[in-house]
């Protein structure tokens, strides 16, 4: 029997509401194509007919927190590249680093917030060693948490493996530093070295959660093209709980399409789209 082609209104509504309410991520109806064409995969996958079959299944009491994970993997977009909106880095490396050398902070905790598939912490990595080795008896350690509320992208960012375009526009020196490459001639890849992913701790987290499980305070913060998926009032309420682990004085990055414009928040503007706690 074939699977249903068509997503209902009552069922689209049924999902969208959910992952609006439970992952913050603004489901419109023009959304309704992508969630059908995704959401086709895993009917196929389960041997299912119809989207109705599925849903009851998804939000069933038995089998509603695994299936819910996929069911949420496959609908977040997670569009990621190294060295993205590559000034912050650059303010990073300037400005931000040494801001903390100048208060006798040696030792910098970072958190990539919606890291997807690990190449913006391993950006991160980068940029903090290639500080360390151009400045050496400054910077002594730094780690890394990096979270994503992606299972599927996790396991990539913890694999650590990519296309080989994925690094063409990065220069030979910072390739052979940080890069294994196969000797594959056909579709060649390259791997981060153990050196760079040891200093990562990639977790799954959901910005919905009204407690991060996050201890540990933070230095900077990196979220960025994250909460554009969200409406004002939950970006709002993600950044403020973004706050409870960031030191005063600490960075936040956000994307250069974000904006805490009219949000009252303990955060000054020190450069496009990066914010310090005051």
């Amino acid at each position: 029997m074939p699977i249903s082609a068509e997503l209902t209104d009552q069922e689209f509504q049924t999902i969208s509401r959910y992952i609006e309410s439970h992952v913050g991520i603004k489901m419109p109806p023009s959304k309704r194509a992508m969630m059908q064409s995704r959401l086709m995969n895993r009917l196929r996958k389960l041997h299912m007919n119809s989207f109705k079959e599925y849903i009851d299944y998804v939000f069933s009491e038995d089998y509603k927190s695994e299936e819910l994970v996929l069911m949420i993997d496959a609908l977040t977009t997670n569009k990621t590249e190294f060295f993205r909106e590559a000034d912050h880095f650059m303010y990073l490396s300037e400005k931000g680093i040494p801001s903390f050398l100048s208060k006798g902070i040696n030792s910098l905790k970072i958190w990539s917030a919606g890291c997807s598939s690990g190449e913006e912490p391993y950006t991160l990595c980068i940029v903090l060693k290639e500080f360390m080795r151009k400045n050496p008896n400054t910077l002594s350690t730094f780690n890394i948490t990096a979270t994503d509320i992606s299972t599927k992208v996790l396991d990539k960012a913890i694999s650590a493996v990519y296309n080989m375009e994925s690094v063409e526009d990065m220069s030979l020196e910072i390739k052979r530093s940080y890069f294994l490459k196969n000797g594959a001639t056909e579709s060649p890849i390259v791997r981060v070295k153990p050196e760079l992913r040891k200093c990562v701790n990639f977790m799954r987290l959901n910005f919905m959660d009204s407690d991060y499980g996050l201890r540990e305070m933070y230095h900077i913060i990196f979220c960025r093209n994250v909460l554009i998926y969200f409406d004002k009032k939950t970006q709002e309420d993600v950044i403020r709980k973004f706050l409870r682990n960031l030191e005063v004085g600490g960075y936040l990055f956000l994307g250069h399409s974000e904006t805490i414009l009219n949000m009252d928040l303990p955060l000054k503007s020190v450069g496009p789209t990066v914010y310090q706690k005051i």
